[in-house]
């Protein structure tokens, strides 16, 4: 059954049905999660879908199941340089090209990925007058028959395993997996210049993947991640101290905020994410408003009033019934906190000393 799924994954690829093929490729993998091949086929197939991140995830999981596999260095290079990269992707042509050094495409790779750095770095030695094209054709290494007509593709994703949240620090952003129980040896992490990949496989339950391209790139070395009882928390090094306003990556993204890491005290909390485009500090507008109401002199009949509403603001259900039958019966001459009291009966008006009640006829 899984070789009868490969030999339609590859038909579907050749024929540029790459949804299918990835689809295919999928459930050959739940059938042979071993198969490191199908990890750096169905790499390929996320390559021409733009599913960059997924596609180093999966060169990943080939590399980790047979490390001399020079394609699946090949494909995860691809996927870098696609997603600018280029650091990671010259780690990775390296080893593919000791591995196979009569492939060509490996030394022209390298020397694309040190233009691009050199560009990147501002280092003017290290470019050439030529630009080198992208190679990510793939080696048709067979001939299929291409009836695939009646294979349909499930259109509902699966449901995350887990839930993550993330907020961040002007050095760090803090990723948590809510993943209770898991043992340390079934999580896997791995970092790239502006990927994390991550792989839970605990007992009983689904495997769970999550490679995001990140908002901004980090420092792989500096990174590290925690398994704890009720989650997994990896903390990612910022390469430079901007504020992130996701997590993943987006185009739509043109400006982001550098942090001025010397203002920022300890003491500060997080920053959590926010879909608006500009951030709102709510809690410091309320307390500017409160000192302002603290601040404010009053007098006369203002400051009475406002002494009356403090005390109706603060007030219980009994409390604030007792305030409003006493001064409406009592014509505003009366104001009693006690139900009990006034509850009972109608409330008479008292008017101040040297004054009467006067009842006005219409």
């Amino acid at each position: 059954m899984a070789s009868d799924l490969e030999t339609k994954a590859k038909e579907a690829f050749i024929d540029d049905h790459f949804e299918l093929a990835l689809h295919l490729y999928s459930q050959s993998i739940q059938l042979n999660p071993k198969h490191a091949e199908l990890y750096a086929d169905r790499a390929q197939a996320n390559i021409k879908l733009d599913n960059l991140p997924e596609a180093v995830a999966d060169a990943n999981k080939a590399i980790e199941l047979d490390p001399s596999m020079s394609k699946a260095y090949l494909r995860k290079a691809t996927a870098c340089m696609k997603l600018e990269e280029y650091q990671t992707a010259k780690s990775a042509l390296e080893t593919g090209a000791a591995l196979a050094p009569a492939e060509s495409r490996f030394s022209k790779l390298i020397k694309e990925c040190e233009e691009r750095i050199a560009e990147e770095t501002g280092d003017l030695s290290m470019q050439t007058p030529e630009a080198l094209a992208k190679n990510d054709v793939p080696a048709k290494e067979i001939e299929l028959d291409k009836d695939h007509s009646n294979l349909e593709i499930e259109a509902a994703p699966p449901k995350p395993v887990y839930r993550y949240e993330f907020y961040q620090k002007p050095e760090e952003v803090v990723v948590t997996i809510f993943a209770k129980g898991t043992p340390h040896d079934c999580v896997k992490v791995d970092y790239g210049e502006q990927i994390l990949s991550v792989a839970i496989n605990a007992p009983g339950k689904e495997a769970y993947h999550f490679q995001p391209r990140l908002f901004a790139k980090i420092i792989p070395e500096k990174c590290r991640y925690d398994v704890l009882s009720t989650k997994v928390e990896i903390r990612l090094a910022k390469a430079e101290p901007i504020h992130w306003t996701s997590l993943e990556f987006s185009r739509e993204v043109a400006i982001t905020q550098r942090v001025n890491v010397s203002s920022v005290s300890a003491s500060q909390r997080p920053s959590y994410p926010s879909s608006k485009p500009q951030r709102v500090d709510w809690d410091k507008i309320e307390a500017q408003v409160k000192k302002e109401e603290k601040d404010e002199k009053l007098d006369g009949d203002a400051a009475l009033n406002k002494f009356f509403r403090d005390i109706y603001k603060d007030a219980d259900e009994d409390t604030r019934r007792a305030m409003q039958k006493s001064f409406v019966e009592s014509n505003g001459t009366v104001l009693s906190t006690n139900w009990k009291e006034v509850g009972a009966k109608k409330v008479e008006g008292s008017p101040p000393d040297g004054m009467e009640m006067k009842k006005w006829e219409y």
